[in-house]
């Protein structure tokens, strides 16, 4: 068998003598949805932000493809092919589509200015792959919609190749028709065999996007569960209780 597309082994990290994560272990497959619940202080977001690397663990390790990886920044973890999509999206609101999705990477002409028909062009192109419905190419993204929002962003992942997808939130705020967008657009980077670790608090999206639930409580792994294997009770207990399915009966 192929080894995972992540592999994080015995993570843990401290702040100020606060066990944020303890010991905690977890893969993410190629065309794999994993999602992470816990309360607010779980220790999701944390764990989730060593793998990007903008924490770096007090001990573990981190396999990316069945080798070991040494993620000391954002940098490092995107070289790994690893993006983030965090909840603010960390779009330019006065710049169009093209422009956000090329910020900091421009394309430029031989003589050295901003190709910015180029841009358009790959931009469309990648829409076409991800939202056809995408028709706001020259709007400020200050004006689009949360769905058409997010498209963007995911949009900018992808383009620069990402394997590995980290969503906080992505249907945060949204109206059930963004929601719907937005769904569909991970279930098309999951075919296209994306790995992708969700965080939310919607136990019924997670039910409904990913492959597999991993819960958090107290920067402890509780479990991680086939979503086939549990209902949203089930998960809801191993949030509130700490305690896997088969302990709480």
């Amino acid at each position: 068998m192929a080894p995972p597309l992540v592999d994080l082994r015995n993570i843990s990290i401290s702040f100020g003598g606060v066990q944020a994560v303890k010991d905690v272990s977890l893969t993410l497959n190629p065309g794999e949805v994993v999602g992470l619940l816990g309360h607010n202080g779980a220790g999701k977001s944390t764990l989730i932000k060593i793998l990007s690397g903008a924490y770096k663990a007090d001990s573990g390790e981190i396999y990316i493809n069945g080798e070991k990886a040494h993620i000391a920044s954002p940098r490092d973890a995107r070289r790994y092919s690893i993006e983030t999509i965090y909840q603010t999206l960390a779009l330019a609101d006065n710049l169009d589509a093209a422009s956000n999705l090329f910020l900091g990477r421009e394309i430029v002409t031989p003589l050295g200015m901003v190709d910015d028909d180029q841009m358009e062009a790959e931009t469309r192109k990648i829409m076409q792959r991800l939202n056809p419905n995408f028709a706001k190419f020259n709007a400020p993204v200050k004006a689009l919609s949360g769905g058409q929002r997010q498209s963007v962003a995911i949009a900018r992942a992808v383009y620069f190749n990402a394997r590995i997808l980290i969503m906080d939130e992505p249907t945060a705020a949204l109206g059930v028709h963004e929601t719907q967008m937005v769904a569909d657009l991970i279930k098309e980077l999951k075919k296209q065999g994306l790995g992708i670790f969700l965080i939310s608090h919607d136990t019924r999206e997670m039910l409904d996007l990913c492959d597999r639930v991993s819960v958090m409580k107290n920067g402890e792994l509780i479990g991680t569960e086939r979503v086939e294997d549990v209902t949203e009770d089930d998960i809801l207990s191993m949030i509130i209780m700490g305690k896997k399915p088969e302990a709480v009966a």
